[in-house]
């Protein structure tokens, strides 16, 4: 279970007066949004508006102004270096979910030197996690990120950071939490195994097979996009995800290389958004994973800024760099 800290979310909106507010929250927390919006109109008298697009993070902060008089941000911690806005609460949906000592069973594997990651949902078993892990031995590092990342130990989709401030100190890394998408910015970011442990169904598992096997369908990619001539660079207009400047430095490489080049910018990147383009390849500079992850989707090769500059030879293909969002 996921906490939604409704009273918090009681003693905000009327501590801040606030006559209406914005819900937002991924996919996977949506389900609870009717339940909420009552909670908060019968605690509060709040009028609540459910943002119904899908919601990839706190780089993807929904513009409430004009429908509501705040946001609450569900499933995401505030990013930093996008600054603050008193008028939104950050609700991280903690998890409920415990471990305990006999973890260590599916944990012999692991190296004495361990770095702990985790999602933002399971940050707080990071200090148990530790101790337990402490206790058979080994010496547990937890780095703190950069100016994009809230909490020690945490990474997002898009940045690795806290994993990297530790590198030096470690042999392999133990991220906490569920599915692919997290873990594997680590695994692609990093040199060192990256393992996952399943804080609800104990599982334990390598990213490695499935960081190896996206790799392969990147250098594919690269390979297919050496010859194009003609490239759209792609810019995102997310407020965490826009990186104009860096499709500018795209634009000119490209163009110093004798290939046609256009910067285009887009809010919800998919393959409807991008299919009016004559052009032989893309460049991302949003997300990184729409490239890595979703390029099967894309009839045309999709690359990211260090992709590219393999492809164009300004990059060694044995330095492939995963491309991350920094502040």
């Amino acid at each position: 279970m996921f906490d939604f800290e409704l009273e918090t979310i009681s003693r905000w909106i009327s501590d801040g007066g606030f006559a209406s507010v914005a819900l937002q929250m991924p996919e996977g927390l949506k389900i609870r949004a009717p339940e909420i919006s009552e909670f908060i109109e019968r605690e509060t008298g709040a009028i609540p508006v459910i943002v119904g697009r899908p919601c990839y993070g706190a780089c993807d902060l929904f513009d409430y102004r004009g429908w509501a008089e705040a946001l609450i941000h569900f499933g995401h911690s505030p990013i930093p270096s996008q600054g603050e806005d008193p008028n939104v609460l950050y609700i991280e949906s903690r998890s409920d979910a415990d471990v305990d000592g006999s973890v260590l069973e599916s944990l012999v594997d692991l190296p004495q030197r361990v770095g702990l990651l985790a999602t933002v949902q399971y940050l707080g078993l990071i200090p148990k996690v530790k101790g337990i892990l402490e206790s058979s031995g080994r010496a547990v590092s937890v780095g703190v990120g950069d100016g994009r990342i809230c909490h020690p130990g945490q990474v997002l989709g898009c940045n690795c950071s806290a994993a990297e401030a530790v590198d030096a100190d470690v042999d392999a890394f133990l991220f906490i939490g569920e599915g692919d998408f997290h873990p594997l910015a680590a695994a692609f970011g990093m040199e060192k195994p990256v393992l996952v442990l399943n804080p609800v169904t104990g599982e334990v598992r390598d990213m490695a097979p499935v960081r190896d096997r996206i790799l392969r369908r990147r250098f594919a990619a690269i390979q297919g996009a050496r010859d194009a001539q003609s490239f759209l660079v792609i810019v995102c207009s997310k407020i965490g995800q826009n990186r104009s400047e860096l499709a500018d430095r795209m634009v000119a490489m490209l163009r110093d290389h004798g290939r046609t080049a256009h910067k285009v910018v887009i809010e919800e990147i998919n393959p409807n958004a991008l299919m009016s383009y004559q052009v032989d390849a893309f460049v991302n500079t949003a997300c990184p994973r729409i490239a890595m992850d979703d390029a099967a989707r894309y009839p045309k090769p999709m690359l990211t800024p260090p992709e590219l500059e393999i492809a164009l030879g300004e990059r060694e293909w044995g330095q492939y760099l995963f491309d991350q969002i920094r502040p």
